[in-house]
């Protein structure tokens, strides 16, 4: 028969065992710089996305369809329209390879003649670009997060699948003011000179990768979801050239364990920034959440209804996502 006591101790120290594995699996940087800064964003995708196709023409002939990543012609990887445009200029039929829902496959295509040129009837695009918002900069590692959610593909919800991204430098030139059924957004001027760092994945979660330096702020405590609470809190939000302000809102319900990156509903209460933009507006996503001294999330989604409303993300999440 065991002895209870030596029973005991030995639950004891299974169970502060589980405690510090749990708590290691978990760590959280202690402090990270909050961001707020707008950057412009450009994702380069690994090929060409049809986005759209010219009824009856060489392309929707051969069975290509919008959405298909076109990653190779003629045994050779394509990065842009105009290469793949030079090499449909014999006029004879071509193979290209295709990424179709996750699987490979191969089309012959006879290009057609439109005037002086040989086309396929179909429009590609090779990167998506916008503006968004930087929510924390690590100066340890230089990795940066932003976004608080994925961007999407070209021609549905999916994310974008990347083969390169770089953040530019930007400025917020005007806002268009948001109301209710209108999403507002941010308008900004990019500089292609002033790239500030790469983009190397795109999750849910937002845009991470590593920077060489991005606008200093002081750094802040990181909040664990249990920190984070209903009540009084900031954002930092850049809506007006490049300056970096904090505006008041109010957290009014929380969601653990949501994983659609709205784990927390927020509502803007700050007179100045809703005089601004009338609330949350397209390019203020990755705007860092700030609550008791502490990063807590970042603004992710605007409520069409309600643009004074919308949702976030816990800081939590997105750290697991760099991860």
């Amino acid at each position: 028969m065991k002895h209870p006591n030596k029973t005991l101790r030995r639950v004891l120290l299974a169970a502060v065992l589980a405690v510090s594995f749990c708590a290691q699996a978990l760590a959280l940087p202690a402090y990270l710089i909050p961001g707020g800064n707008a950057v412009g964003v450009r994702l380069n995708a690994p090929g060409l996305v049809i986005t759209g196709l010219e009824d009856g023409a060489a392309a929707q002939t051969a069975g290509l369809r919008c959405g298909d990543l076109i990653t190779k012609c003629a045994g050779s990887p394509v990065r842009s329209a105009q290469a793949l445009s030079q090499r449909l200029q014999s006029g004879e039929a071509v193979v290209l390879q295709v990424q179709r829902g996750g699987q490979a496959a191969e089309f012959l295509v006879q290009p057609v003649r439109s005037g002086t040129r040989w086309q396929l009837g179909a429009q590609v695009r090779d990167h998506i670009s916008g503006i968004g918002t930087v929510t924390f900069y690590d100066p340890a590692d230089g990795t940066f997060g932003a976004l608080g959610h994925g961007v999407s593909g070209f021609t549905d919800a999916r994310l974008l699948e990347i083969a390169s991204g770089s953040l530019i430098g930007a400025s917020v030139a005007d806002v268009s003011r948001g109301a209710a059924g209108a999403p507002g957004e941010l308008h900004g001027t990019f500089d292609p000179g002033k790239t500030l760092g790469s983009v190397t994945a795109n999750t849910r979660c937002g845009l991470f990768g590593t920077a060489a330096e991005l606008p200093q702020h002081t750094a802040l405590p990181v909040a664990a979801q249990e920190q984070v609470h209903t009540g009084a809190a900031t954002i930092l939000a850049n809506v007006q050239g490049e300056t970096v302000e904090e505006f008041s809102i109010r957290i009014e319900k929380l969601y653990p364990g949501a994983q659609n990156g709205r784990d927390l509903l927020l509502r803007i209460d700050d007179e100045a920034l809703l005089k601004q933009t009338g609330g949350i507006v397209q390019g203020m996503s990755g705007s860092p959440i700030l609550q008791d001294g502490r990063i807590v999330g970042a603004v992710t989604h605007v409520l069409v209804s309600d643009p004074e409303r919308g949702y976030g993300i816990f800081i939590e999440n997105m750290l697991e996502a760099v991860d």
